[in-house]
């Protein structure tokens, strides 16, 4: 199985030791907390997971620059993104040098982690400008990453530490959310040794499903990590447990048996395009994948990023051998009336757009809506007949 990025083991941060564990929920109840934002909590779940391995804890402004503008930090550890605790008031901490983060998407906001604290920066105008369109590409605020990441504060609050929960994502979605070093563990099991990822936020249609198998067969895989986010999205994306619920059933009815991994990961959607496609093959490494399915517009809104702005970046901008997991390069995929079957539409030149099933999003929504299955070409029946019931269920 492919090694952790950055080690040769992977070190999770959340704290395994019960009794440890419990130690220190009491000793949060006498420090100085403050409430983190959902960005940060996702961050400290993933740390808690293994997922954002080797990192130790929060970034201080040095390195998130440095990892926004080079994508590597102040000492040369490769990472796309920079992993930050930003807040807007640090007065409760103050001098502390050790802190109780409290989750702001669980009701009471009890605490998620401890942070022993090594610098409380405040950010400049001009730094947070020079990271946001590093990392987004655009300074837009209509874009919901770079809203989300310039509303939180400016001050950052970097030091290591310990996960003691994985907030909600555990107890929503039981059967589905996994720690990287869980997935690693069940594909061990499993005799994995190589393995596809699909990234995912959305329900999988014909195509989704078409370029797994696509991928899963032209790299002769052992099989395949369908990993889907289980965080906060933009308003109008499909929820996490009705997109589940239609992978489950799609996997069921049309995967041969014990082919496919179907896992969740707590975080909040960034919609970063290019950089987020990076940080997503480097946690898909970390839970032990070797390839990872890089498509059209991966990761992205609106029109903020070119179709392929996702795959060339791994070839002209991610440094050579700075990851180990391999990319997986896919073009749309759309059913082909000429052939009969989901292509993808690189490999049939001759096709002109009327030979494709092509739906948009719009289009599709409204047909759920009303009641109303898209063609079987494009989606599963059994799919279909899901998002019908939750669209509709929207109208009440």
């Amino acid at each position: 199985m492919i090694k952790p990025h950055g080690s040769t083991t992977l070190n999770p941060l959340y704290v395994m030791d019960a009794k440890m564990r419990e130690e220190l929920a009491k000793e949060a109840m006498s420090l100085p907390s403050v409430v983190i934002s959902s960005a940060a909590a996702g961050n400290a779940v993933m740390m808690g997971g293994g997922y954002f391995n080797p990192l130790t804890g929060f970034m201080n402004v040095a390195d998130a620059m440095s990892c926004a503008d080079k994508m590597t930090t102040t000492k040369g550890l490769f990472f796309p993104v920079p992993i930050v605790n930003v807040i807007k008031d640090p007065a409760p901490i103050k001098g502390a040098k050790r802190i109780a983060l409290r989750d702001p998407n669980v009701a009471g906001n009890p605490v998620l982690a401890i942070q022993d604290v090594e610098a409380i920066e405040e950010i400049t105008a001009d730094q947070m400008k020079f990271m946001t369109e590093k990392v987004y590409r655009t300074d837009d605020m209509e874009h919901p990453g770079v809203k989300a990441f310039n509303t939180v504060g400016n001050f950052a609050v970097s030091g290591p530490i310990k996960v003691l929960n994985y907030s909600y994502f555990e107890l929503d979605f039981p059967e589905t959310f996994r720690t990287a070093y869980q997935i690693r563990e069940e594909m061990q099991k499993l005799g994995w040794q190589k393995v596809v990822a699909f990234q995912t936020r959305n329900p999988m249609h014909r195509a989704h499903e078409e370029l797994c198998r696509m991928a899963y067969n032209d790299v002769k895989a052992d099989g395949i990590l369908i990993h889907m986010l289980l965080g906060r999205l933009k308003p109008g994306d499909i929820p996490a447990d009705v997109r589940d619920a239609c992978i489950r059933k799609m996997v069921e009815l049309y995967f041969e048996p014990n082919t496919v991994l179907i896992t969740g990961y707590g975080f909040d959607m960034l919609y970063a395009g290019p950089r987020e496609a990076v940080l997503h093959a480097l946690f898909r490494q970390n839970c032990g994948c070797t390839h990872f399915i890089v498509g059209r517009d991966h990761a992205g809104v609106g029109d903020y990023y070119g179709p392929f702005d996702a795959q060339t970046i791994f070839t002209d901008e991610v440094p050579k051998g700075a990851l180990e997991i391999e990319i997986y390069m896919a073009d749309h995929t759309a059913w082909s009336k000429k052939l009969g079957r989901v292509v993808m539409m690189r490999d049939v030149p001759d096709h002109t757009k009327d030979d494709f099933i092509l739906l948009s999003g719009t289009k599709v929504r409204a047909m759920l809506s009303e009641g109303q299955a898209p063609p079987p070409e494009f989606s599963r029946p059994e799919v279909a007949k899901i998002l019908m019931g939750y669209y509709q269920s929207t109208l009440k």
